[in-house]
């Protein structure tokens, strides 16, 4: 009898692995790009986005400050992006412009402007809504995606890809320093293939050497208008809170201009 356990329990082992590699081995057969295109299908479906602007709640935690106001984000398909929160302690905006040389601005409660640097624009401005994310690394040139392949991620199986720029005539970068100020991870739901969380890395304005990792979190999925939106996204820098966004209204394509990001 003793004997019988112990081969049911090796089967039991052998298969569950077989399972696993099988599944690895699945992954790791389609390219890459087809993960992506499969991603950005299942977010807009047949839906023809331009713009988003997202309204709602958030919570800010910087250092010893942690407030609780409200938030409008919007961002454009090149990746353009503008954050305004309106906290106990006054207005703060953080604005991204990628329709020509990336260029941006931040501004706390002070009302006082202060340049972004270039290293932290080259990774993902629009990280609040991941379907730009990932549509404008299928559409432009140079990003180079590898499938890292099935893993568990905060508790959660995933499939894992990564996305590097090689190349950039928009900045003038090529080589190893640009792929890696620009490298991206994208952790998909293994089923849905919807984002469940991004991770790149962001940096202090004068050292774009030292790492400090950033993660957003994508949970409460909703349709809006054929397109699935996180009603719920958290970001965090260097493993702790920063931002805590609850989405309350939607709106695509209302016309966002070039002037909205405007960095000046």
């Amino acid at each position: 009898m003793r004997l019988l356990s112990l081969l049911l329990a090796f089967r039991l082992v052998a298969s569950t692995s077989v399972q696993a590699n099988t599944l690895q081995s699945a992954v790791t057969a389609v390219q890459p790009s087809t993960l992506l295109q499969q991603s950005l299908a299942a977010l807009v479906g047949n839906t023809r986005l331009s713009d988003v602007t997202l309204t709602g709640t958030v919570r800010r935690v910087a250092g010893s400050d942690d407030e609780t106001g409200t938030a409008t984000l919007k961002a454009i398909t090149n990746g353009s992006a503008r954050i305004d929160l309106s906290l106990p302690s006054g207005l703060s905006s953080e604005i991204s412009n990628l329709f020509a040389a990336p260029s941006g601005v931040w501004s706390s409660a002070d009302g006082v402007s202060h340049p972004i640097a270039l290293h932290n624009l080259l990774s993902e401005p629009a990280w609040f809504f991941p379907a730009f994310g990932i549509a404008r690394r299928l559409s432009g040139m140079g990003f180079v995606t590898t499938v890292v392949g099935t893993e568990t991620h905060n508790g959660q199986t995933v499939q894992h890809i990564s996305v590097s720029q090689a190349t950039s005539a928009q900045v003038g970068l090529s080589g190893p320093a640009l792929q890696h100020l620009t490298q991206i991870e994208f952790y998909l739901d293994p089923v849905s293939l919807l984002p469940v969380a991004l991770g790149f890395n962001t940096h202090p304005d004068n050292n774009e050497l030292l790492d400090i990792p950033a993660e957003v979190d994508f949970s409460d999925y909703r349709a809006v208008n054929g397109a699935q939106v996180p009603f719920h996204v958290q970001k965090s820098l260097n493993g702790s809170l920063n931002l805590d966004f609850q989405v309350e209204t939607v709106t695509f394509n209302t016309g966002l201009s070039a002037s909205t990001f405007s960095a000046h």
